[in-house]
């Protein structure tokens, strides 16, 4: 049972990854920006990569990865890292991790739509059909009616909602292009190449942006540093490791989707630490898309 499930539970484990990371870095992002903690746990990421592949496969660096698999995970991380999480980063400073972990709930579909053309992917009519039981109870707690109008409308920024879009996609995209290249390689030193092309994408942004001063401030405040270097275990190291190891072994769209829970899971965090308020609806949009999660465990 395990066994035939090793993606479904990978993508569970991914999802509870993600929890913890996301509330890590809007917190560090509060305190010293987004920018900053986007490049700083890129590096903490790497070593923590580095020295588990030295452990696990005898070598630190992944040298032995085809040029297939350096190509496409290299983009994959361009992509997913040095563009989508530079956008998500940003979406946490405006709107917070829960929010922004909602919209980000848009990485299935999206997801399912570009695998359906990139890699021939297709989903069930079961399938589709949880996708969708999760997206409705996600967009439950998104999504408001406004005042006399009636109109259906977001409930925060535009800007944040944009931001943790472009996210989605980038995150979409790069999980694409990360089974795409990875094949049957290690799904641990396949992140290190992701996370060497991201360090590298952050690297010439911020050689254009000049925002060096930034990161030599971040790197000073303690307090940051240890949310940074927490949500670097449990992201580029733990997290994404997970998210690979999940769509390898599973269709790429039910991976994205039961990722998609963080929203759900990060509710208690976000109202016992951030002290956040929790509408009805918001719970019952939880429940609902929890749901949607487990039919594809019974299917």
């Amino acid at each position: 049972m395990i066994e035939s499930h090793i993606g479904e539970l990978a993508a569970l484990a991914t999802a509870v990854c993600w929890t913890f990371t996301s509330m890590s870095f809007e917190s560090a992002g509060k305190k010293v920006g987004s920018l900053a903690v986007n490049y700083i746990r890129l590096y903490i990421g790497l070593i923590f990569l580095s020295v588990f592949t030295y452990f696990t496969r005898g070598q630190l660096f992944p040298v032995d990865a085809s040029g297939h698999t350096w190509t496409w995970l290299f983009l994959s991380g361009i992509v997913g890292f040095a563009i989508g999480d530079l956008l998500l980063f940003q979406a946490f400073v405006v709107v917070g991790a829960r929010i922004s972990m909602l919209i980000m709930s848009l990485v299935p579909p999206i997801t399912a739509l570009i695998s359906y053309f990139f890699l021939g992917e297709v989903l069930t009519s079961w399938e589709i059909f949880a996708m969708f039981i999760t997206v409705f109870g996600i967009s439950l707690v998104i999504l408001e009616r406004g005042g006399k109008t009636g109109q259906v409308k977001f409930s925060h920024p535009i800007s944040g909602i944009l931001f943790a879009f472009g996210g989605a996609v980038g995150q979409a995209i790069g999980l694409i292009f990360s089974k795409y290249g990875m094949g049957s390689y290690s799904a641990f030193a396949a992140t290190q190449i992701r996370v060497i092309a991201g360090i590298a994408g952050f690297t010439i942004i911020f050689f254009f942006m000049n925002r060096w001063g930034k990161v030599l401030a971040a790197l000073k405040n303690r307090s940051a540093m240890k949310r940074i270097t927490l949500g670097s275990f449990f992201g580029p190291f733990l997290g994404v490791s997970m998210s690979l190891l999940a769509v390898q072994h599973t269709l790429a769209g039910i991976a994205s989707t039961i990722m998609a829970i963080v929203p759900i899971m990060i509710i208690a965090p976000a109202v016992i630490i951030f002290k956040e308020k929790v509408s009805v609806k918001e719970v019952i949009g939880a429940i609902i898309a929890v749901l949607g999660v487990t039919i594809y465990f019974i299917h």
